[in-house]
């Protein structure tokens, strides 16, 4: 069996007087594909930035490949980590967003490129050899020298989640990452995370909320509702025979048949 990679406990978030995650606990083992799904506002999205230091959290654990991620606990009381080790912990894991966050005034393969020459400070051949690798790999070769406005959405969603790749994360979080696309560039970005998922077994967890793409990549589906996971498990079984009413009212008003 292999390693244990992501461990979440009691993680407890609020934003002024609302809880929006209400003692979370999640483990995920090395080369899992775990979706979150949920309706909107069941914390999904801020678990994910609560994992890369995104959003601060006010109780609970993360720990990261043995690391515990964002503070330092001693007893009863807990500090933030400095600045430079946060920064070096969010290193670990990539993240694609629902918007692209590309530089408009760089091409796609200097939007790649761009991590790895100023944050891993690698030489301009060995950055380049590796941004047009994942450029390929997200079916973009030949696309490098365009710039994001000369690309389709569904491409340039493709460039960000090469950039986000290229950088050798421990863990890939992908938020949403179809939400802000047209429905006929849906599947292109969806094929090529699939395409990731099997043929280089990295570790992701993806809030989606596109069912049939969860049922058919994940090896676990987490089910959030009101800032707690209310059931998780195997996917075939999860959509198949909910166990809680929840789910089973969920699943029947998603996209999944």
């Amino acid at each position: 069996m292999s390693k244990i990679l992501l461990e979440i406990q009691g993680l407890r978030k609020q934003y002024g007087t609302l809880e929006v995650l209400k003692g979370v606990d999640c483990t995920m083992r090395e080369g899992e594909v775990i979706s979150i799904i949920g309706s909107s506002g069941s914390g999904k999205t801020t678990m994910l930035r609560c994992i890369n230091m995104l959003e601060e959290f006010q109780g609970g654990h993360i720990r990261l490949a043995g690391e515990e991620i964002g503070y330092d606990h001693a007893g009863a009381t807990r500090k933030r980590k400095s600045e430079k080790d946060i920064a070096r912990q969010r290193a670990m894991t990539g993240m694609a967003f629902q918007q692209f966050n590309l530089f408009p005034h760089m091409t796609a393969l200097q939007n790649v490129m761009l991590g790895l020459l100023k944050v891993k400070k690698m030489p301009r051949d060995e950055a380049h050899a590796i941004a047009e690798k994942w450029l390929d790999r997200v079916g973009l070769a030949g696309r490098g020298g365009h710039y994001p406005g000369q690309l389709s959405g569904g491409q340039q969603q493709r460039v960000a989640i090469a950039r986000a790749i290229a950088m050798a994360p421990q863990l890939m979080l992908f938020d949403e990452v179809t939400s802000a696309l047209d429905p006929e560039l849906v599947g292109e970005v969806l094929q090529v995370i699939k395409g990731l998922a099997a043929a280089d077994g990295m570790s992701m967890l993806l809030v989606t909320h596109e069912m049939r793409f969860a049922y058919d990549v994940s090896t676990r589906v987490i089910f959030m509702n009101q800032g707690v996971i209310c059931e998780e498990g195997d996917p075939k079984e999860m959509f198949v025979n909910p166990k809680t009413e929840r789910l089973a009212e969920f699943l029947k008003t998603s996209s999944f048949t």
